[in-house]
């Protein structure tokens, strides 16, 4: 495996078609490869290492998902409550139905409430700006940005549709955050340490760039409209506890992220140390969209953030409790039922229960979803299924 999948790396490398790669694949045992190939950052010359950090984004998700169902397990959370009942700024929601005449945004109430099942299937009708036109276009109008609406109703972005009716991905998750902290009664990021972080011996992964993770993180990089790939300078300002989102913001290394993976593989447990119970698990991988409602496709709003995005284009695809489910199986590589998803610097991954193999790769590039990195993910994901076949 360690050939094959080394090859596909540096192959992509060479062609030009990414920069630098860090990937791992684990199944419930252990890890069954971890390599790397190209530099930390196009013009620096160390070469990225096993121990190198990267701005996980949206990776952060599942993450955050996992703390917030424990508390659904001691049953200090239901699924289906209401969330305005725990976070006023959820409390009657409002949706955008367009703008007027003059520009400004016309709003109804929600038909539906907002509720924990919704957040984290993205069908609550909190969306992204980035993927979502009318929702950049009242941003720009209200003068607002992505997080200064936590704790202000009059902020809280209205929704793209009512609650339960549609998928779009969004900031479900940035508010599932918010409702663990009312009930957990402590900054996000200090439970997720306490209860997850530090049980799974994830100790490079986190909201805080240490002085040790700084060292070790990978640089920046842009993909121009010309095809080139550029590096950026770029470094993420400290932020105050209570910006932190479930939606994005931790950093992590390829080996720690494999953790959580195995953590999943093993039905809620790593090294004898249990923080899911194993029905919770089954629970989180189960489709949990509404009706005949089913995964689209994402048009792009922002391109130099993002490329339109259309994962197995044509097949069904469902979301669990943080995850995309594939609902059939993709011949030669993973099969139905598996969840994955992705980081917005193109970071993705999978994770194969029925086969009993997970794997992610990283990279620190935008636009999302951009397709030659797409290809060699796939590439990856083929690799290691042959091997294993």
């Amino acid at each position: 495996m360690k050939k094959t999948i080394d090859t596909v790396l540096q192959s992509a490398v060479a062609d030009g078609d990414i920069t630098g790669v860090a990937a791992i694949v684990a199944d419930a045992s252990g890890v069954l490869y971890q390599g790397a190939a190209g530099p930390r950052r196009s013009d620096w010359k160390e070469p990225i290492g096993p121990g190198d950090a990267f701005e996980i984004h949206s990776m952060t998700k599942p993450i955050a998902t996992a703390g917030v169902m424990q508390l659904v397990e001691q049953g200090r959370l239901d699924l289906d409550a209401d969330c305005g009942d725990l976070v006023p700024s959820l409390r009657n929601p409002m949706v955008l139905d367009g703008f007027d005449g003059d520009g400004k945004p016309t709003l109804r109430p929600a038909a539906a409430p907002v509720t924990l099942r919704r957040l984290l299937t993205h069908s609550s009708g909190f969306v992204y700006d980035q993927w979502n036109h009318e929702q950049k276009r009242w941003l720009e109008a209200a003068g607002a940005k992505r997080g200064d609406y936590y704790d202000d109703p009059a902020k809280c972005p209205p929704l793209a549709f009512d609650p339960g009716s549609k998928w779009e991905y969004g900031i479900g998750i940035d508010w599932a955050g918010k409702v663990l902290e009312a009930v957990a009664g402590q900054p996000l990021a200090l439970y997720l340490k306490g209860a997850l972080l530090d049980p799974l011996q994830m100790n490079s992964t986190g909201y805080v760039a240490t002085d040790d993770i700084r060292k070790r993180l990978v640089g920046v990089h842009q993909r121009q409209p010309n095809g080139q790939i550029e590096p950026v300078d770029f470094s993420r300002p400290d932020l105050p506890p209570e910006a932190y989102s479930g939606g994005g913001g931790m950093f992590s290394t390829a080996e720690d992220y494999a953790r959580f993976i195995r953590m999943i593989l093993n039905d809620g447990e790593l090294d004898g140390v249990r923080v899911l119970a194993a029905d919770t698990v089954a629970t989180m991988a189960q489709n949990h969209l509404e009706g005949d409602v089913l995964v689209r496709p994402l048009p792009s709003a922002i391109p130099t953030m993002t490329f339109p995005v259309d994962l197995y284009p044509g097949k069904p695809k469902g979301w669990g409790l943080s995850y995309m489910i594939n609902l059939e199986d993709e011949p030669g590589a993973r099969r139905a039922g598996t969840l994955s998803w992705a980081g917005l610097r193109n970071s993705y991954f999978w994770i194969d229960r029925t086969s009993g193999v997970g794997g992610a790769i990283f990279t620190q590039m935008l636009p999302f979803a951009d397709p030659k990195t797409l290809a060699v993910y796939d590439r990856f994901e083929r690799a290691v299924y042959a091997e294993l076949h």
